[in-house]
């Protein structure tokens, strides 16, 4: 005879069971999407889980639902029964990204503290409004055009780093990009060097890429969402030692500062790192806590989608001959043979084309290929009754790619941001729009074009792989799952 205490265990969960069904049942069909049955209570998690690996696994999934329901504009994927609603047309974007009420980050960013705190990133949208008040000032033009000798000295040590490079049959390109775009993220926000591409100890890149894994694998196992539990596990106790790996590192920086700042010692290259770190240093605006946080998140934040940005674009330069000439031929005409000379704000402004470039790369190959809103009401977007507790998902990796705006969509092409060509409102949403959207982004801009740019100076690139060869990887940022091959020549040397 079963004990009492088992019959009422057996039956709350039954009910549990058939609320959570009965209610997914209920919203799966107010939505597109496929309709999970009655007793599967993985829902769409099944699908991931049979691929070759997690990161693949979700990419797969969200490209084969995107076709299917592109027509749709929207479309939902149950992970248990937490409904996940991928947006991936501009009209539903922007009906999305102007809803005032939608300005909560999805509470799947909770998760991601661990590694990059409670900063504007992934925090309330009310808990944001005041840091976002306090850092904006940090990333003024007046400031980020005195960054710009920083970034053209860091990407020069860049370059003499990738001379030996160029004896080799190909580059994984992403490691010295990586550690150059750490040195210019601590030299320019926070005044400290630390010559990462100099530190083979350093461990940022390897770290980050690693939790990054970690953290996608998480969020399609649900066993794993209580911290508790996955705290205990092997991948657990690995994503918490390499998020503490990435905040050693900004510990250094903060430190390294308040013992700059107690000596006395004044700025001398970068003016505005100096009034970051003040409110570190007073706590006038934010908290000392909170100004460690905002270090965390604009550290990894800023190098690793500097580096994707880079990485990609390299990559299909290297594919494309004649773009690439074009951009040696404005490169040229900018900067003569002179190839020692410092890139400047003047300089910048010129290579019109290589801004092309690194918008279409964008495009493409968006390092953030997705982010997200939490529903807090039932919500109606497009006609489609969204529920309380959802996520919306901008898909920013399919809706860069919708034939009406992008004609062949699959193809390389930069003069789709020619000026004699204009994008659609909220079609090509990189750095999302908004008051949620990236603080750094022209920063994060140009870092990126003055690294190419000194590159293509000196170098030209080859790619190894054809672009149907590369398999995409949906971690944080959009990686292939295999080291993208590069091969860098000397211009000046002909004997390759």
């Amino acid at each position: 005879m079963i004990p009492l205490y088992a019959f009422f265990g057996i039956f709350g969960i039954l009910i549990i069971f058939l609320k959570y069904t009965f209610w997914r049942n209920k919203y799966s069909k107010l939505m597109p999407g496929e309709k999970p049955w009655f007793f599967n209570i993985f829902g769409d998690l099944i699908e991931i889980w049979t691929a070759k690996s997690v990161p693949l696994g979700i990419m797969e999934l969200l490209r084969k639902r995107a076709e299917i329901f592109q027509n749709d504009k929207i479309f939902c994927i149950w992970a248990a029964y937490i409904p996940f609603v991928f947006f991936v047309r501009a009209d539903v974007v922007k009906e999305l990204l102007k809803n005032s009420k939608l300005n909560d980050k999805s509470w799947v960013y909770e998760w991601i503290q661990p590694l990059m705190g409670e900063g504007h990133i992934t925090s309330s949208f009310e808990k944001s409004k005041p840091r976002r008040k306090a850092l904006v000032p940090c990333f003024h033009s007046d400031i980020l055009r005195s960054f710009v000798p920083v970034f053209s000295n860091e990407a020069q040590k860049l370059v003499n780093y990738l001379q030996k490079e160029a004896k080799n049959d190909f580059t994984d390109i992403v490691e010295p990009v990586s550690l150059c775009a750490v040195d210019i993220t601590c030299e320019t926000l926070f005044g400290v060097t630390i010559n990462a591409l100099e530190n083979e100890d350093l461990k940022s890149p390897e770290s980050f890429s690693r939790a990054s894994k970690i953290y996608m694998s998480k969020i399609i196992s649900p066993w794993h969402w209580i911290e508790m539990i996955f705290r205990n596990t092997d991948a657990g106790k690995e994503f918490h030692y390499h998020c503490d790996e990435l905040q050693k590192l900004t510990r250094k920086m903060v430190e390294e500062k308040k013992k700059r700042y107690l000596r006395g010692e004044k700025e001398t290259q970068v003016r505005k790192c100096k009034a970051l770190m003040e409110l570190l240093l007073d706590g006038k605006e934010l908290s000392e806590e909170e100004i460690e946080e905002e270090v965390n998140t604009f550290a990894l934040a800023g190098h690793i989608n500097t580096t994707a940005t880079v990485r990609w674009a390299l990559y299909l330069i290297g594919l494309y001959p004649d773009v690439q000439a074009k951009v040696h031929e404005e490169i040229d005409y900018v900067f003569g043979k002179d190839l020692q000379r410092p890139i400047s704000d003047e300089d910048l402004s010129q290579l019109q084309y290589l801004d092309c470039v690194l918008k279409e790369s964008s495009r493409l190959y968006p390092s953030v290929s997705l982010f997200a809103r939490q529903v807090n009401e039932d919500t109606k977007i497009n006609g489609y009754t969204i529920p309380k507790g959802a996520s919306c998902v901008v898909y920013t990796y399919y809706l860069h790619r919708d034939p009406e705006i992008y004609p062949d969509p699959e193809r390389f092409d930069p003069d789709r941001f020619s000026r004699e060509n204009r994008i659609p409102e909220y079609a090509f949403v990189p750095f999302s729009v908004g008051p949620r959207n990236c603080i750094g982004f022209k920063y994060a801009e140009i870092e990126s074009k003055i690294i190419v740019a000194q590159i293509l100076r000196n170098f030209t690139v080859s790619s190894l792989d054809e672009r149907d060869q590369i398999k995409l990887m949906l971690t944080p940022t959009l990686n292939p799952h295999i080291p993208v091959r590069i091969r860098i020549r000397s211009r000046l040397d002909r004997s390759y």
